[in-house]
């Protein structure tokens, strides 16, 4: 089972927990939701014969947050789905762009537009990218932001950044994309930007990488494990460096170029 288990089984249980970001993160869940997963999920996980995590880092969290011993506790990381992989299809690309309304190049995000993804930051980083960009382009040549994902909860803070930063224009808000739709808006991205600073995964990255885009991502929790030296990794909490690290990939095609084989072959391995 995932997260929670029967509170009444009369066999061995084994539980997978993805990551622990109600019991740290308490602020960007609703009380409610928050109240519920800290009692289910601290149960499920002190009586499960065996507990999944997905990275180490998650296995680590869960060790020392619940105490549970370490033989009990097991890390399978995630991989990208088979199918994925770079699309070159002009066809596939254009048919993509089209259905989300999508012209010229773009940076792309993927996830459910909630606190911990850091999409606010993001926004406000892609809006200093746009003005430093500005001075050696016109305005119809500069990227657009993609954000694909549904509305997750307590998304106010950026859909307000969007407001504020005056890119509403320029971002796409694609809401839920099928997974096949994925390969190709990655395969066609500039670069993909996974900001969050709380994960017990992150498949995205991963994702994309598979599909040759160049990848950047917050360096906490479990994402440098994922993308090892196949990405670049910046603290989530620094606007600017989220902002100058796309602007070097975004003009630099031999980083992206590089970064792009980098992420094939990890996300292969």
């Amino acid at each position: 089972v995932q997260f929670t288990a029967p509170p009444f089984c009369p066999c061995p249980v084994v539980v997978s927990i993805h990551d622990l970001s109600f019991e740290h993160l308490p602020q960007t869940f609703k009380r409610r939701s928050r109240t519920q997963l800290r009692l289910t999920v601290r149960h499920s996980a002190r009586r499960a014969a065996r507990i999944i995590s997905l990275s180490e880092h998650a296995r680590r969290d869960i060790i020392e947050t619940y105490g549970i011993t370490a033989e009990r506790v097991s890390t399978i990381p995630l991989a990208a789905p088979s199918n994925f992989g770079p699309v070159h299809d002009y066809r596939e690309l254009q048919r993509v762009r089209h259905n989300y309304g999508i012209d010229g190049d773009y940076i792309l995000s993927v996830g459910s537009i909630q606190p911990r993804k850091n999409l606010a930051r993001l926004v406000r980083a892609y809006a200093r990218v746009r003005a430093s960009l500005r001075e050696n382009k016109s305005a119809d040549k500069l990227p657009k932001l993609v954000l694909v994902g549904k509305c997750g909860w307590l998304y106010d803070e950026t859909l307000r950044a969007l407001d504020e930063t005056r890119v509403k224009d320029t971002v796409v808000l694609t809401g839920y994309v099928p997974q096949a739709d994925l390969p190709a808006l990655y395969s066609g991205a500039l670069c993909f930007v996974y900001p969050s600073y709380f994960e017990g995964f992150g498949l995205p990255p991963l994702e994309a990488m598979k599909c040759g885009a160049p990848v950047i991502v917050g360096n906490k929790t479990s994402l440098p494990e994922v993308v090892g030296d196949a990405a670049l990794a910046v603290d989530p909490f620094d606007v600017e460096a989220i902002a100058s690290a796309m602007k070097i990939v975004i003009e630099s095609p031999a980083l992206r170029e590089e970064l792009g084989r980098k992420g094939q072959t990890r996300a292969e391995a």
